[in-house]
């Protein structure tokens, strides 16, 4: 097993070594074979949450998010559903990730209830949100896509687009990165219309 992996793409948060230590499967030495198996186990995750009956999952429940989190990857990851215990270089510190998951959460809530904002733009808000907070080592992206794409069906709405393919270097991922730091500045717009985008 490696110590690190290398070839990260721009907006990715590199893994440290201990975490690493939480790798699954013994075989993997590079990141593809890494991205691959976590595809597989994400596709997992989005037939349970985004096809079939639809249920309704409580997004305001962090315990929930958790389980998606493990959901998404827990034939690679021993860590999926916990929260990470070292610091990034973007979200919250690691103590802080359980206050500020709560306080997402019952800002949800209350978009939600009052209907605050219009369903997309709760979506995209809700989906900053969690990748501000970062709660996890690594699959933050993947999973508040998943999350903001499981509250739009929960809500009667289509999923988002995404804008495409995410995961690989490119226009597409450029854009969504440029919008995520739009977003920081509290300005959404950008981060809607790239979601809608097909």
């Amino acid at each position: 097993m490696p110590k690190k992996f290398i070839g990260y793409i721009a907006g990715q948060t590199p893994l440290d070594p201990n975490e690493i230590e939480g790798l699954i499967p013994d075989h993997v030495t590079l990141l593809s074979e890494l991205n691959e198996l976590e595809q597989v186990n994400i596709t997992k995750a989005i037939r349970k949450y985004l096809m079939g009956r639809r249920k309704k999952w409580d997004l305001t429940d962090p315990l929930v998010l958790r389980n998606i989190h493990a959901d998404m990857f827990s034939d690679v990851w021993k860590w999926s559903g916990k929260f990470r215990k070292t610091e990034k270089n973007i979200g919250v510190a690691p103590d802080q990730i359980s206050s500020e998951l709560k306080k997402a959460c019952d800002d949800l809530k209350f978009w939600e209830k009052e209907k605050t904002f219009p369903i997309d733009e709760i979506a995209v808000r809700y989906h900053h949100r969690l990748v501000w907070i970062h709660p996890f080592p690594n699959g933050n992206g993947r999973f508040s896509r998943l999350a903001a794409d499981i509250f739009l069906r929960k809500s009667g709405t289509v999923p988002f687009s995404w804008g495409g393919n995410l995961s690989a270097e490119g226009q597409n991922r450029k854009q969504y990165l440029a919008a995520l730091k739009s977003a920081d500045g509290n300005d959404f717009s950008f981060l809607a219309r790239i979601a809608r985008a097909l």
